[in-house]
């Protein structure tokens, strides 16, 4: 495929981003309808209720995750969704809705022979967005449901960028391209997404800065350095001696504690909690 192809492609990404109003293409409504109604300062705790009710496939998976036994410390079960959302918060909404809408796109007839891409990244999502929580708590001064929905959302870039060249069947003659491209301009898609879409400055920043783990800055570890890891993480999960050496020479590691056997004991004391998380997220 010609160079000017892929170049031509991206500069056309760039136009849409800056324009402004950005919506993923073939994104449910209910995810627009969620991000529009919890966005919007005015908005009541009824009406959310209201806008998640409407899905029931989503409402049942925020009462998993209230229900999940990382945030059910107390064991008591709800059944009502507007506990439910009272208990996880208008973050972890946020991070169903858009896990939810991802497992929903893998479905579309529109993005057919994207499957496998769709569903590495929803898996790949769900678990980062799980592992990001736990470091959050266990390793920083984080909120752990910020670095929940960042960790979900680190990837939005690469659906951005999937969704698009569905329309450019060119991209697809040579799956390195589209690889190629998805690595080197993901991240900053992701960025400007998030800017667009009005979410916090730090978490815009720390989809932007993702793959840089040797980032410097003074004082505690941040939400970049949490997310980094997590996606590190989620690169070796069942490798301990890789995943150690991996972090070694990663700053955003040694931030947040991350040596040899601190690795190791986090990775033990928080599998269950890992795993409940990214099966409720996930379902």
């Amino acid at each position: 495929m010609e160079p000017g192809v892929a170049f031509d492609f991206v500069r056309t990404l760039a136009a849409e981003l800056s324009g402004g109003n950005v919506d993923l293409p073939s994104f449910p409504e209910i995810a627009i309808r969620v991000r529009r109604v919890l966005s919007d300062p005015k908005s009541s705790l009824d009406q959310v209720v209201r806008v998640v009710g409407s899905e029931p496939a989503l409402a049942a998976r925020l009462l998993r995750i209230a229900n999940s036994a990382s945030l059910n410390r107390s064991g008591r079960q709800v059944s009502d969704l507007r506990k439910a959302i009272n208990r996880i918060g208008y973050n972890m909404v946020r991070s169903a809705s858009i896990s939810f809408s991802m497992a929903q796109i893998r479905n579309s007839n529109k993005l057919a022979g994207l499957e496998h891409h769709l569903n590495d990244l929803w898996q790949r999502s769900t678990l980062v967005a799980s592992l990001a929580f736990v470091l959050a708590r266990h390793c920083t001064k984080v909120s752990p449901d910020e670095a929940m929905l960042t960790g979900m959302m680190h990837g939005i870039g690469k659906l951005y960028v999937l969704t698009r060249a569905i329309e450019h069947p060119q991209l697809f003659a040579s799956e390195s391209t589209l690889n190629q491209i998805i690595a080197e301009w993901h991240a900053s898609i992701g960025k400007a997404i998030l800017e667009n879409w009005n979410f916090s400055e730090s978490m815009a920043k720390a989809v932007g800065d993702q793959a840089d783990l040797s980032r410097a800055h003074e004082g505690a570890p941040d939400l970049t350095d949490v997310v980094s890891v997590a996606i590190l993480m989620a690169s070796y999960p069942a490798d301990i001696p890789g995943l150690e050496a991996a972090l070694r020479d990663a700053t955003a590691a040694k931030r947040l504690g991350l040596d040899g056997a601190r690795t190791q004991a986090v990775m033990r004391d928080s599998a269950a909690e890992v795993a409940a998380l990214n099966q409720a997220l996930g379902s």
